[in-house]
């Protein structure tokens, strides 16, 4: 059975426009878990402080502190909140079903993080990254997975998970990088569904890549 609510609010580590910090903050509000949002300014070094640094040694966003317990990482955070405070469904104990959901936490480490993460990074922030080679991970990620996506409802399966917070963010907001979503009707698709999830609250969108006016 899932913990009842915390004692205290959850305090939130992160920055508005990061899609790491979003995953968090959209698990908690659909959870339905009371938070508190610590805003970082990372352009002032904030997240280089002493105190931020003994929270999280790598200056990253987001971290999470819940009483005594603090946790960096979004997908960790992820995996720490289903566990504690969600219904069994968001991470299955199953062999398959949590197989299923720990491939889609690695895509969201690997090719959503090398690919549409990238790209928006050097479009949002004027990251020193290969937009063009980022652009292409994300197509021949969104290729792949728009057939998968063909064929099931959420990511992982039958019913939304993790996977789904997870991988939801970067790739709704892939045009901010320069990377199209016309051609994938299925993760368009799928996007509208994980959007519809009761206390859905989305990233505020920019003006960057296809969306610059």
């Amino acid at each position: 059975m899932p913990a009842a609510k915390p004692a205290q609010p959850i305090r939130l580590y992160t920055t508005l426009l990061s899609g790491h910090g979003h995953r968090v903050k959209l698990f908690l509000t659909l959870l339905d878990l009371p938070f508190e949002v610590v805003e970082l300014n990372m352009k002032a070094g904030e997240n280089r402080t002493p105190e931020y640094l003994a929270l999280n040694p790598f200056g990253q966003v987001p971290t999470i502190q819940d009483g005594d317990f603090t946790l960096f990482d979004s997908n960790a955070i992820l995996v720490y909140l289903a566990r504690r405070y969600g219904e069994p469904s968001w991470l299955p104990d199953d062999p398959a079903g949590a197989a299923a959901v720990q491939r889609w936490l690695s895509l969201a480490a690997g090719q959503i993080a090398y690919g549409p993460c990238a790209a928006r990074l050097v479009t949002v922030f004027g990251a020193p990254l290969d937009h063009e080679h980022a652009k292409k991970i994300a197509v021949k990620l969104f290729d792949v997975i728009d057939r998968e996506l063909a064929g099931k409802p959420f990511v992982a399966g039958a019913q939304v998970t993790i996977a789904d917070i997870a991988a939801h963010t970067y790739i709704a907001h892939a045009p901010e990088g320069g990377v199209s979503l016309e051609p994938y009707p299925h993760i368009r698709a799928w996007l509208r569904r994980v959007e519809a999830l009761p206390r859905f609250v989305a990233m505020p969108s920019t003006k960057a890549g296809l969306l610059a006016a």
